[in-house]
């Protein structure tokens, strides 16, 4: 066997090739015969370089310290997450580089260059951050609120009752009355009879009702047009009829004469009287608020204790109350005709 070789080989404590028992007699007659020369020509692929060596021992140990690496950072990650990922390491690629070895004579040991294994690190699992759900919040109580009281209205009206507590009605806040002693008979009925008239808050006179045993009138024929009616609930008359508010135009007829003729009589007269007509507003029974030609009738109402009468007052200076007719219905939209209406009807007989 070649001595280099068996010197190279000694270097490498992982490959010791067997040596081959020299054969002595062989070896004595070549030394005796001649001149030994020895050789290191031997072909260069059968021969392991002390480098190739060097680079392997380098390449085991840099495994080994890979493989103790892995197994540190697996206990770090099953120690660190409840979930171990399932996705293996991805492969440590190691850059070796096999340089093609020289023939010298007298192998030079080469410095062994540390070999640094390139590790492609492995993507670090991103550990979402645990949701928390903030608390729900707490509503509070209802309180329960105070119940709404609508405020108190000032009252628009008020009441007036006669002396004997038969007869009443209302009249708006801001209006007055005066009561004063109205006919009676016979003597010592005084007392219940009176005559109360009602003032607006100008202090016009405006309206006159009347209570009381006695009571007195007149009639003639007009051509009556009912402008307004409605029932007053609260009386009734002793007859058993319905009693109504009522206002109208009444132009006045003249009354035919049904005597006998006489010297000097003047040609009967028919139609209607020369003038403007005579605007009312009152309360009275059904039969006595006729529309067409009749009688003017009467306003007394006949109740338990005598008679009643309720009627408007209109400005005396102005004759007619109203200039026209149209006049006479406008005025029918103001406050003022509402009020007097409201309290005729409030009238109520107990």
């Amino acid at each position: 066997m070649d001595p280099i070789k068996n010197q190279i080989s000694a270097i490498d404590p992982l490959t010791i090739e067997p040596v081959a028992e020299p054969n002595g007699e062989e070896a004595l007659h070549k030394i005796l015969s001649g001149t030994t020369v020895f050789s290191d020509n031997r072909p260069i692929a059968a021969v392991t370089s002390l480098e190739q060596r060097r680079r392997r021992k380098a390449q085991i140990a840099g495994g080994l310290l890979l493989g103790a690496a892995a197994v540190t950072v697996g206990v770090l990650v099953a120690s660190s997450f409840e979930t171990v990922s399932s996705n293996p390491l991805p492969a440590v690629t190691l850059q070796t580089s096999t340089p093609t070895p020289t023939a010298s004579a007298t192998p030079t040991p080469t410095p062994t260059p540390t070999v640094t294994p390139t590790v492609t690190p492995s993507a670090t699992p991103t550990v979402a951050a645990p949701v928390t759900t903030p608390p729900a919040p707490t509503t509070p109580p209802a309180v329960a609120s105070a119940p709404v009281v609508p405020p108190v209205q000032a009252p628009t009206t008020q009441t007036y009752t006669f002396p004997d507590g038969h007869l009443s009605f209302t009249y708006p806040v801001g209006w007055s009355i005066r009561a004063d002693q109205g006919p009676f008979d016979p003597p010592g009925t005084a007392e219940a009879s009176r005559i109360v008239t009602v003032f607006d808050a100008a202090g016009a006179e405006v309206a006159r009702i009347f209570n009381g045993n006695y009571a007195d009138g007149t009639a003639g024929l007009v051509d009556r047009t009912i402008l307004d009616r409605a029932v007053v609930p609260g009386v009734r008359d002793n007859s058993g009829e319905l009693v109504e508010f009522g206002f109208s135009s009444n132009q006045s007829q003249y009354i035919p004469y049904e005597g006998p003729p006489y010297e000097g009589m003047p040609s009967p007269r028919t139609g209607p009287v020369e003038g403007p007509p005579t605007y009312i507003m009152d309360v009275r029974v059904s039969s006595e608020l006729q529309a067409g030609v009749s009688s003017s009738g009467t306003n007394q109402v006949r109740v338990p204790n005598g008679i009643m009468s309720a009627y408007a007052v209109f400005d005396p200076s102005k004759n007619p109350a109203f200039a026209t007719p149209d006049a006479a219905k406008a005025w029918m939209g103001s406050t003022q005709y509402a009020q007097l209406k409201s309290m005729l009807l409030s009238l109520s007989y107990k």
